[in-house]
């Protein structure tokens, strides 16, 4: 049965969905937490498999709309994809290794922006923006001084612990007083 929230309009899933939902994401959370590697070569895994297929469809599209101008590099990108894609299935673990490198510096440059941004709207909460900056920076630099070591687990700490906050945040939605008013 689909509820309805009749103030915006949006359909709510009934409360035991949510709760089954939330149940669910904490297990599988605690399942990649239970072996960090495997999940990080398997999330290699699935990402390099995504970029064969994104890549495959990037060059079909290429070919497919020559006329649209740009063919060269639509094209290109598409085989770089494919590429990369390739490298993280062949080489799970040295694919992991890159793309922990990449996140570490991905999330120092994050950081850093979001410390620009801080004062620049310091007067609108911009200290919350400023720790934010700062955790991202700390954390980059965490996976940068640790890496290649770092390469073999982060990926799979991050995505347990994701897992695990979306479970929570499913299951803080089932039992809230507004969510329960909604589904009525």
């Amino acid at each position: 049965m689909t509820t309805y929230d009749t103030t915006s309009g949006v359909t709510t899933p009934p409360t035991w969905m949510r709760t089954l939902l939330g149940l669910v994401l904490i297990l599988a959370g605690i399942a990649v937490l239970g072996d960090i590697a495997l999940a990080t070569i398997i999330s290699t895994m699935f990402l390099g498999i995504t970029a064969i297929i994104a890549g495959a469809f990037e060059t079909m599209h290429a070919f497919g709309t020559k006329g649209w101008g740009a063919f060269l590099w639509r094209a290109l990108l598409g085989v770089l994809y494919i590429a990369f894609g390739i490298v993280l299935l062949r080489q799970p673990v040295s694919g992991a290794l890159i793309l922990t490198y990449f996140l570490g510096l991905l999330l120092i440059a994050s950081g850093i922006v979001r410390i620009f941004l801080a004062f620049r709207s310091w007067s609108e909460m911009g200290w919350i923006m400023l720790v934010s900056g700062g955790f991202g920076v700390v954390a980059g630099l965490i996976i940068l001084a640790g890496w290649p070591v770092t390469g073999l687990w982060v990926l799979g700490l991050l995505l347990g612990i994701d897992l695990i906050s979306h479970g929570v945040a499913w299951l803080l939605y089932s039992w809230s007083p507004m969510a329960r008013t909604a589904a009525r």
